[in-house]
């Protein structure tokens, strides 16, 4: 099963850059984590890092459980990837220069028989919503 979104955020591909390569901004723009701990490589292909999961428990996950992702795919300034191993989840985020702003598009791969269809759903446009909101939200603080 394969979901995928675009929207058009108000960034310039490297600004957007910044914010999706902090491993810690992770879990304010990913629905479903809660915090994020990066081991020592950071942001590097291979990179495997603790996410703690929402209140919301679901098929595959207790509510606050740890998981781990595996960062699959890291191409400055336009292309994000990582894998919930425990969810059998692979994203990827794209960024692409549109007029001075961005395009950004999330696409979410899962195996149907692991996880169910409705919890999935919306989640590349909700990333994509709380993305546009963390940047509005970085612009007016400066």
């Amino acid at each position: 099963m394969r979901l995928r979104s675009t929207r058009r955020l108000l960034a310039a591909p490297d600004e957007m850059w910044a914010l999706l390569s902090e491993p810690y901004h992770l879990a304010d723009w990913w629905p479903g984590y809660t915090a994020v701990r990066p081991d020592r490589r950071g942001l590097a292909v291979g990179a495997r890092w603790t996410v703690t999961r929402s209140d919301r428990p679901g098929l595959l996950r207790t509510p606050r459980g740890e998981g781990t992702l595996v960062i699959t795919q890291v191409a400055p300034p336009a292309a994000l990837g990582w894998r919930d191993v425990q969810q059998a989840l692979d994203v990827a985020v794209t960024v692409r220069p549109v007029d001075g702003e961005s395009e950004a598009a999330v696409e979410l791969t899962a195996a149907a028989w692991r996880v169910p269809l409705e919890g999935l759903r919306g989640m590349p446009e909700r990333a994509l919503a709380r993305l546009h909101a963390l940047w509005q939200t970085a612009e007016r603080l400066r």
